[in-house]
């Protein structure tokens, strides 16, 4: 998980329908206009690679300076938070600029991803939420490659779902649905993202991302995690507790069904020539 550590590492709120709703955070963007009803509500950071840009009077947040991605833990805060997972879908993607501004991101892979999020009234900033330390994120070591990110894509054939695992019982923790099912995907996904990254202001829960990169010198690689889905109703109601594991797979629908990823998750075996899977304990 240390290559990642060049990678600017940054999300995107409600691109999935009714997620916001069930983590609470509608209130958080009531003042956020979109450009339609579907539309995420913005892009946030949460990890920063480089401090600062020597001589620029920008500055990252110092939390967010902290490396927080893991395979295989989920660390809790120290305090009574409650932290709930997050599955999500992220692509590993190339960056370029013209003239010092971004012009193009270029997805290159995808996995599985847990968008670990502290449940807190009140935050200032998405971000705020999002990096508590080490080990408060997850990134599955098995990515799988992207042809296109467009249709007729291998991301056509994949579906998310995930599950909890207390004891010695196991409960469906998302809602096991298909990739094409985000609000905003492949171009349509690009084309927002490059307009967020280069035209985000500071406002609300929201932040610019375009002065974050400047700090840290128009990072070439990112991490974007796309957006968290829906919760099951165990899910919705249920928050990270030591001893713990939270399990996402991001599996091909054509090669598995939900009853073969159920059984794998029994069994803690994975194919990873057909999903990318993350298992976190939590500690």
């Amino acid at each position: 998980m240390a290559k990642y550590k060049k990678f600017i590492g940054l999300g995107i709120a409600g691109n999935f329908a009714l997620h916001l709703a069930q983590a609470g955070e509608l209130e958080d963007f009531k003042d956020i206009i979109t450009a339609e009803e579907a539309a995420p509500k913005g892009m946030f950071p949460f990890y920063l690679p480089k401090a600062e840009l020597e001589g620029s009077p920008l500055r990252a947040k110092d939390i967010l300076q902290t490396y927080p991605l893991s395979t295989s833990n989920i660390k809790l805060p120290n305090s009574t938070t409650n932290v709930q997972a997050e599955p999500e879908v992220a692509l590993i993607c190339d960056l370029e600029y013209t003239a010092g501004k971004l012009s193009k991101i270029i997805p290159t892979y995808f996995g599985a991803y847990n968008d670990c999020s502290i449940r807190v009234a009140g935050a200032n900033k998405i971000s705020d939420k999002k990096n508590w330390g080490e080990e408060s994120k997850g990134l599955s070591n098995t990515l799988i490659k992207i042809d296109k990110f467009s249709e007729g894509g291998v991301m056509d054939n994949y579906a998310i779902t995930s599950f909890l695992r207390r004891d010695t019982k196991i409960e469906a923790y998302g809602e096991d649905v298909e990739l094409t099912g985000y609000s905003y995907f492949y171009e349509k996904l690009l084309d927002w993202m490059l307009n967020q990254l280069t035209s985000q202001e500071d406002f609300g829960p929201l932040e610019s991302i375009e002065e974050y990169m400047l700090a840290c010198g128009n990072p070439k690689e990112a991490i974007i995690s796309i957006g968290a889905t829906r919760y099951t109703p165990y899910g919705e109601k249920t928050f990270l507790k030591a001893g713990d594991e939270i399990i996402i797979a991001v599996y091909d629908k054509n090669k598995n069904s939900s009853e073969d990823i159920l059984k794998s998750v029994e069994n803690r075996s994975y194919d990873a020539n057909s999903m990318s899977v993350l298992a976190q304990k939590v500690y």
